[in-house]
């Protein structure tokens, strides 16, 4: 066997490249054996080896024995340490007899006599995630977020489990790695966290600028804890497994104030964590910085000068509507004011304004919201969303009774949005009297500006994606990547825009009952700019990338 020849380094008949070739095919069986559960061969393997074989999940690592070998050497030799009695300190090794790799520890720990183990690579992989990525970075909580758990009405056949995982739920380890997955996220600027259980390991991935990201794997073996974790964090039942559960907590973050939404969904292997990050300060207030510059800027500015009527922003789910609603908000939100949102959910708290959360499921709806809310008066009225016909016929009678009503809309453009309406059997002449100003949005990826690189375009290759310019070449900018941007090429996000005001022939259309392709065409005429004609523009300017225009305006 290699391993006894290994023994002989110094025999003159020992080939150092064959042993090496022979060690290394060994390791990979062992690989193999451990990974399906043949602990006969391990244990063989292990004996013949002369290193005693650990699983090292059976241990628990104290924190000074980590601190001892760094992430990087743990992760270039494939070790980690695992126990410390005296000067002796154990270290779980892949390959325990590198020879390089015990000298260079020797020179590190020379303090210490170095105790090798074997054990899976694999194993050694997912303990250096959950030890040192994961370790180490608290959080400094704005309240005490660890209830105490009720378990009076466990039954006694699952006791024990619930029992336990409560308890590993508590343990430094957990609560070192739900934190380090908070801390990590918030340092990326990660709009949500996607914890997904799978078959062997649990999958981590944060949404970094609308786009997710595959961060790490983690062992199976912290599923049960960590998601028990989370569900004390959100103030939920850790006993329930089989339902979806929603809930939130709040912490501090140098400084500022975060929320987190936290929405637990069954699935096949376990249950699935979406975690939703409203990080308050990062919410911009001001319009020109999330997006709206130019024409759709001053006809923004038209519409909230009017005392009443109807403001609708359109857009899919994750296109920054509420964003904008809020910011359009925070310019009326003065003393003299009386300003109510109906919101489900509540996404970020607002001082100086009265916010209500729906709760469909006692029949308190955005319609039934309203109603109460109309009694008392407000000046300026926010609906997350118009879903249905009651809510839109309320929300546009409100509009023509003297408040000023913003809402959203799930329309591909602005001008769908009016269709959509009437479609909806709201009146024509209630539409047509009520809403005043309409905008689509998307959301672009701004390029990372310590990295871009500019190129320039043929205006014969923009036609392709129906761009038309003056020039028969342009200058544009492209995504690189850098150590700034994690090497994406993108950081951070920019609105793009398409608004118009409803003038006397939009009235006549609508009345008229004719296309959203009809208005579309008459506002073109009038020089709106489309949601690919801003994007573009953007692109001109440097902010983002042609190939960012083309994915967010695809249907166009």
């Amino acid at each position: 066997m290699v391993f006894e020849e290994r023994q002989k380094e110094n025999s003159e008949e020992a080939d150092p490249a064959s042993a090496a070739d022979e060690q290394s095919s060994a390791l990979e069986l062992f690989e193999e054996n451990y990974s399906r559960g043949d602990i006969e061969q391990v244990a063989d393997f292990s004996l013949k080896l002369g290193k005693p074989f650990i699983t090292i999940s059976n241990y628990k690592i104290p924190e000074d024995v980590i601190a001892l070998i760094t992430e990087k050497n743990c992760r270039n030799y494939q070790l980690i340490p695992i126990s410390k009695i005296g000067q002796m300190l154990t270290i779980a090794m892949a390959d325990p007899l590198d020879v390089l790799t015990l000298d260079n520890l020797a020179i590190i720990l020379s303090d210490y006599e170095i105790h090798p183990v074997i054990s899976s690579a694999a194993e050694i992989t997912n303990a250096v995630d959950l030890y040192y990525s994961l370790s180490g970075k608290s959080m400094d909580f704005d309240k005490e977020l660890i209830p105490e758990i009720e378990l009076e009405s466990i039954t006694k056949a699952e006791e024990f489990n619930i029992r336990k995982v409560a308890e590993l739920s508590k343990d430094t380890t957990i609560v070192n790695a739900a934190n380090s997955i908070l801390n990590e996220a918030l340092e990326c600027m990660a709009s949500d966290i996607h914890i997904e259980p799978y078959e062997n390991n649990i999958r981590l991935r944060y949404r970094i600028d609308g786009v997710l990201h595959d961060i790490k794997s983690f062992s199976k073996d912290i599923q049960d804890a960590l998601t028990a974790r989370f569900k004390i964090m959100s103030r939920l039942d850790i006993t329930q497994r089989r339902l979806p559960q929603d809930g939130r907590f709040g912490l501090k973050f140098k400084s500022r104030d975060v929320d987190f939404r936290v929405s637990i969904l069954p699935i096949n292997f376990g249950e699935k964590i979406v975690i939703r990050i409203l990080d308050k300060g990062n919410l911009k207030f001001e319009l020109e910085k999330l997006g709206f510059s130019g024409k759709s800027l001053n006809t923004l500015a038209k519409a909230i000068n009017i005392p009443y009527g109807a403001i609708l922003i359109t857009g899919p789910t994750g296109s920054g509507k509420s964003t904008t609603l809020y910011a359009i908000l925070s310019r009326f939100n003065v003393m003299e004011k009386s300003i109510v949102t109906i919101e489900n959910p509540i996404e970020y708290h607002l001082r100086g304004i009265t916010q209500i959360q729906t709760k469909p499921e006692i029949g308190l709806g955005f319609a039934q919201c309203l109603r109460s809310v109309l009694r008392q008066s407000p000046d300026i009225l926010m609906v997350g969303e118009i879903r249905d016909l009651e809510t839109a016929d309320i929300a546009m009678k409100a509009a023509l009774t003297g408040h000023l009503v913003l809402s959203t809309l799930h329309t591909n453009d602005a001008p769908s949005a009016i269709t959509r309406l009437v479609d909806m059997a709201v009146e024509p002449f209630l539409v047509a009297s009520s809403v005043i100003m309409v905008a689509a949005q998307r959301l672009c990826r701004c390029l990372c500006p310590d990295c871009k690189q500019e190129y320039e375009i043929e205006k014969t290759e923009l036609k392709k994606f129906f761009i038309d310019v003056q020039s028969e070449k342009v200058a544009l900018y492209k995504s690189v990547g850098c150590d700034k941007c994690s090497k994406s090429g993108y950081k951070g996000r920019i609105a793009v825009i398409e608004a118009f005001i409803v003038d006397d022939e939009i009235k006549q259309m609508i009345l008229n009952r004719v296309s959203d392709v009809e208005i579309k065409r008459y506002l073109t005429s009038q020089g709106m700019e489309s949601l690919r004609e801003d994007a573009f523009k953007k692109a001109l300017s440097g902010i983002t990338s042609l190939e960012e225009v083309i994915r967010a305006t695809a249907e166009f």
